[in-house]
């Protein structure tokens, strides 16, 4: 049971809580660097590789860390696996880190890890949160390899850098800038959502004013709601 249940936990962010698809995370990285494939690989292994770390310290040191300042405390331990990460890749792989350009700094201050870091890490033991954190990245890899493809490969006739010869002749080069991405983007989500809602496998929260201490005294939202199915009756 204790081994599905890690299963479960790495399967999770993949694709039942996709952080781009789903849950609509990480939109900034996600359009900037979808143009090529070999970005938004480096993107996604970069993101995966600060989201593993971050969670794990976080989760050991979740009772250390005081309640009143845990955000600046995630903010600075995720700021030096992304400086670490930062100092290795120029380094080694210059090239990729000159791809990346400020959106591997932004890593810092990508909502995808913070979230995880607040909402599971603080919460759960190290491994669960280490596999979060895996599973996450590799929903956030897949998102962007998605997304990449279908610019890179319509957009600019290549896949990862290697001319197609025969889709090279039709591009449509708009694929490959801001307005392609958002389409792109959208068309994926949209994609996405449709699959999910036949399997069954997400389930959308209904929110109501139940539980607001201010339902009493509010004139919209249920109230409203429920003022108009009484006039109907």
């Amino acid at each position: 049971m204790s081994g599905t249940k890690k299963l479960s936990i790495l399967l999770q962010g993949i694709i039942k809580e996709n952080p781009v698809l789903i849950l609509v995370l990480g939109t900034c990285p996600t359009l900037a660097t979808t143009s090529s494939v070999i970005s938004a690989l480096s993107m996604g292994i970069a993101a995966t590789f600060v989201l593993v770390g971050s969670n794990a310290v976080i989760s050991a040191l979740r009772n250390v860390i005081p309640d009143t300042v845990r955000i600046p405390c995630y903010i600075v331990i995720i700021a030096g696996f992304v400086t670490a990460l930062q100092m290795l890749l120029q380094a080694y792989l210059p090239s990729i880190y000159d791809m990346l350009g400020v959106y591997l700094a932004l890593i810092v201050v990508n909502c995808i890890i913070l979230g995880r870091a607040e909402m599971y890490a603080r919460k759960n033991s190290v491994v669960d949160s280490a596999l979060d954190g895996l599973g996450m990245g590799l929903g956030f890899l897949f998102a962007l390899l998605v997304m990449s493809t279908i610019r890179e490969v319509i957009g600019a006739g290549s896949f990862a850098g290697i001319a197609i010869p025969f889709v090279e002749n039709y591009k449509i080069p708009i694929l490959t800038q801001a307005p392609g991405g958002y389409l792109v983007f959208g068309i994926v989500i949209a994609t996405m959502n449709k699959l999910t809602s036949k399997r069954g496998g997400v389930k959308r929260k209904s929110f109501s004013c139940e539980g607001c201490p201010s339902a009493e005294g509010c004139s919209g939202g249920c109230n409203a709601e429920k003022g108009e199915e009484e006039a109907d009756v």
